[in-house]
């Protein structure tokens, strides 16, 4: 491809909600669907319930969800790191790790995000358009596919199993 921006997901380490550093090498050998997030958001409700259903059913086969909270979007994630971890956990039941708030685009985005975007950025153009875009990441840490907003989590099911391994 050429491009120097595309990095294994495994090189990033990003911050967790409470500030920590988290490299994402830690991950090896998992499949992980990696979304920015935000609570407000009218596609809130699906894809988190989806995603707890897809995160039940696969975690012990080596599925992880990364969700990367981000206020740029109609401002629909507000709240400190803290308070949206605690959203996450009660109100969406995600089991599964939620980060430190990040840029997905602009000047300021996240490095991880910046990398996500130049290995699938044919459709799309690089910037990610709305909350919930979704990244499907092969065991190695590369990305397989890109999802938009309005691609429910169950909808990928049988490409996650595919990369797992699973029937």
């Amino acid at each position: 491809m050429g491009n120097q921006s595309i990095k294994c997901v495994h090189d990033f380490t990003v911050k967790d909600a409470k500030g920590n550093d988290i490299n994402l090498g830690q991950y090896k050998g998992k499949v992980l669907l990696i979304v920015n997030v935000a609570s407000q958001c009218g596609y809130s409700d699906i894809n988190y319930s989806e995603m707890a259903q897809l995160y039940e059913k696969y975690r012990e086969q080596g599925f992880e969800i990364l969700a990367f909270p981000c206020n740029q979007f109609g401002a629909q994630e507000p709240g400190t790191d803290e308070e949206i971890q605690d959203l996450a956990c009660n109100r969406f039941q995600a089991e599964y790790p939620v980060f430190a708030k990040v840029n997905v685009n602009g000047d300021k985005q996240a490095p991880l995000y910046k990398s996500l975007k130049s290995s699938k950025s044919r459709l799309f153009r690089d910037s990610i358009k709305w909350n919930f875009t979704k990244f499907l990441i092969d065991k190695e840490g590369n990305v397989v596919e890109r999802y938009s907003h309005s691609t429910n989590p169950l909808s990928i099911e049988d490409k996650i199993k595919e990369l797992l391994g699973v029937d």
